[in-house]
């Protein structure tokens, strides 16, 4: 009789199984819907009357936009604005369903991917094009306003998005400066007086997954500028530009961004965004949860398995995953992470907080061949994955 009452507990669990799956996106690879779906095939092959609750998510990083849309069953609003080099583009936003809450992602008019590799150099480019969109989302009504800044090709403090909302910036002759990171350090007034009336109403948030001072060693300039294009030389002028124009905004407006950590997140557009449109700095993987109800979703879940192209230390900094780990260590839910790569130790993943780690990589290539395998190499290491829980619990 035992072993009969063994085997029906064991159906049981079987039966009942409910695996939630929280991915980022790998890069260049798979989307997070896409490993969410590749891996629901794996895992049924082994629990083919499981629960799989797919929950793509991601950091507030470039391409946050396609994984909010269905959770704010948002529609995409098409509007043209400046590119980080001024030139006219349209590109978009969403716009929630009620038409109350804006998702806005920085890198759609102010990113390094609207520049080709020779037209990078942050001493230029503005954050205007952003600045705009936020303006069209109050003008259409918004009242919370969500923005993701990842991805950005600027180093101009949120001048550019500032100027788009009314502010206007002013060297020591009156003259009126262009937004750009060069003219940081001519600010020597900034006026107030047209700023939208539709700002002071609205909730702003901003994801920023970084600690980044404003200026200084570890600020803006001198860890980012040189993949925004500038030179040392450069890199040295807009530190300092950074750093005046600081003081400008703590004497106009009362707020030391240099110590507000993440202003130096996109070009100092982290510190701007506060002074600027009020803002909240927050973190963007909790951002992404709050609107997918991640906490909801893991009700009664056995496992979560999440997963990214690379698992290395940088996962600690605000990653998709980690934020996982955090809500689903609150509900004692074990944590799977299915990798393109682990530049992990066994006791890094301890400390992450990780049941189970793995790359997906099973032969020895080059990265493009890596990533045509992709979707395949997923699959199989779901199944081996699923094939363990199932023998742990025979």
């Amino acid at each position: 009789m035992g072993k009969y009452i063994c085997h029906s507990i064991y159906l049981d669990y079987i039966v009942g199984m409910k695996f939630v799956l929280a991915p980022d996106k790998y890069k260049g690879s798979l989307t997070g819907r896409e490993f969410c779906d590749t891996v629901e095939s794996g895992l049924k092959k082994v629990f083919p009357e499981a629960k799989v609750v797919k929950t793509p998510l991601a950091d507030g990083g470039d391409g946050t936009i396609k994984i909010v849309a269905d959770y704010l069953d948002a529609s995409s609003v098409s509007v043209r604005v400046k590119d980080p080099l001024f030139r006219d583009i349209e590109a978009r936003y969403l716009l929630s369903g009620d038409g109350l809450t804006a998702y806005i992602e920085m890198s759609e008019a102010s990113g390094y991917k609207l520049l080709s590799k020779g037209e990078m150099n942050c001493m230029h480019t503005t954050s205007l094009g952003t600045g705009e969109l936020i303006l069209d989302a109050l003008e259409k009504g918004a009242r919370k306003i969500v923005l993701g800044i990842g991805g950005s090709a600027t180093n101009d403090g949120g001048m550019g998005m500032a100027q788009a909302l009314g502010h206007t910036f002013l060297d020591k002759n009156g003259k009126a400066l262009e937004p750009v990171g060069k003219n940081l350090v001519h600010v020597d007034q900034i006026l107030r007086k047209n700023v939208h009336p539709n700002l002071s109403q609205a909730v702003i948030q901003v994801a920023c997954d970084v600690n980044n001072p404003f200026h200084g060693e570890n600020g803006a300039a001198k860890v980012y500028g040189a993949q925004k294009g500038a030179s040392a030389a450069e890199i040295g002028f807009l530190d300092q530009g950074l750093a005046h124009f600081a003081q400008v905004l703590h004497s106009v407006f009362g707020v030391d961004v240099q110590k507000i950590p993440g202003a130096g997140a996109a070009g100092g557009v982290g510190g701007g965004a506060v002074v600027f449109l009020n803002a909240d700095l927050v973190s963007g993987v909790d951002l992404v949860m709050q609107m997918a109800h991640f906490e909801e979703v893991l009700a009664d879940a056995d496992w979560v398995i999440t997963g990214e192209g690379q698992l290395d230390g940088q996962t600690f900094s605000g990653k998709t995953i980690n934020g996982v780990i955090r809500a689903a260590q609150q509900k004692d839910i074990p944590v799977a992470a299915f990798c393109g790569s682990v530049n992990l130790s066994i006791e890094e993943m301890q400390q992450m907080g990780l049941a189970y780690a793995v790359s997906i990589l099973n032969e020895v290539g080059n990265l493009d061949e890596a990533k045509t395998k992709s979707s395949r190499n997923l699959e199989l290491a779901s199944y081996n994955f699923a094939h363990l829980l199932k023998i742990s619990k025979a």
